[in-house]
């Protein structure tokens, strides 16, 4: 798959877009995953808006899969498939309400294009290896996407399923890692450091790309690098900043899961406002 500088201006002006309807997900005072959803922004808009085989009917058999391990961060997701048309943009503001479709985790049964239900922490990368599996079996070209945080890290499935997707050299599993640095309560380098991370990725067997996770060519070069990998699974680690694209929010803890002020949200819409002047 190849790609131009209109193409990267494009999912440039996207990403500001998803970036846009997840502040419309979350109003002054609504409590939410800000940070992790901003900082996964660039990377979702390069796989929904360019790289991902999708089609009309997001149950389409031949459609690449994309999973949020980290669920909480899934209003990326949202504003990437609200943006496919895949339901309509009325569900936005209501967001985790009893009478929405789009809940604070991932809900396959009642969102469509989300592919499982995830957001206990470690699990997404084994359904996507599951799913992999599946569909190497039934000789389908679809790959899986899987999009992780570098907090989840600390558990153990997580490596569970980075050894079974080596073991059974799962080639259409690509791991994303949202490599933020910052987790629910303060900095992952506090809380549970993690060293050599792509070390780690390496001796378990995976192929590894380490790339800015803000850079748009540079992750449509990882994703079209990885699809050339034959008899391991690959591991893109991006580098990316908590909270991106809203200063206020940018590496603060407290926007991993919080709210807005009146005044900080019309800072955040004025932010988006003067990228997209420069865009």
């Amino acid at each position: 798959m190849s790609y131009t500088i209109s193409d990267i201006k494009e999912l440039k002006r996207k990403a500001l877009d998803v970036r846009a309807n997840i502040l419309k997900m979350l109003p002054p005072g609504k409590v939410g995953h800000l940070g992790g959803s901003a900082s996964a922004a660039d990377i979702v808009s390069a796989l929904y808006f360019k790289h991902m085989k999708l089609y009309e009917d997001p149950k389409d058999d031949r459609r690449d899969r994309c999973i949020f391990s980290k669920g909480h961060a899934v209003l990326a997701q949202y504003a990437c498939l609200v943006e496919l048309g895949y339901f309509d943009r009325s569900e936005l503001e209501k967001l985790k309400t009893l009478n929405g479709i789009l809940q604070g985790h991932p809900d396959n049964k009642l969102t469509p294009g989300i592919e499982a239900v995830t957001g206990s922490l470690g699990q997404g990368l084994s359904i996507s290896v599951g799913m992999a599996l599946g569909l190497q079996l039934e000789g389908n070209g679809a790959r899986v996407y899987c999009i992780v945080g570098d907090g989840e890290l600390a558990e153990g499935q997580i490596w569970e399923a980075a050894m079974a997707a080596s073991t059974y050299a799962c080639d259409n599993v690509c791991a994303i890692l949202d490599y933020n640095g910052v987790q629910a309560t303060g900095s992952t380098k506090e809380i549970f450091p993690i060293r050599d991370i792509r070390e780690k990725w390496n001796a378990f067997g995976w192929y590894t790309i380490e790339i800015d996770g803000h850079d748009i060519e540079q992750i449509l070069s990882a994703l079209e690098e990885a699809g050339q990998v034959k008899g391991k699974p690959t591991m893109i680690i991006a580098h990316t900043t908590k909270g991106k694209g809203f200063a206020f929010a940018e590496n603060n803890a407290y926007f991993h899961n919080g709210y807005m002020t009146e005044a900080q949200h019309k800072q955040a819409v004025d932010m988006l406002s003067a990228m997209r002047m420069e865009a």
